[in-house]
């Protein structure tokens, strides 16, 4: 079992590395638009502003949560 958790947390380590490798390319390269989605919230003021994607948020935990369900799913015996 602990051969097989760790292929596992590999994996994964090399998935979240993909993902932050391609977050650091920046929305230019970005097929899906990621922190330009609609509900992101955005507020200016005179002498600051406030970005928050609560909406990209939702969508990266949306897709990783998918992820390690089928990795789950196809690793049960």
């Amino acid at each position: 079992m602990g051969f097989q958790l760790g292929k596992l947390l590999v994996t994964l380590g090399i998935i979240i590395i993909a993902a932050g490798f391609l977050i650091m390319l920046g929305s230019r390269f970005s097929p899906l638009g990621l922190g330009r989605l609609p509900g992101d919230l955005a507020i200016k003021g005179q002498h600051w502003s406030l970005y928050f994607p609560i909406v990209t948020c939702l969508a990266i935990s949306l897709v990783l949560t998918a992820i390690i369900w089928l990795i789950s799913f196809f690793t049960r015996r």
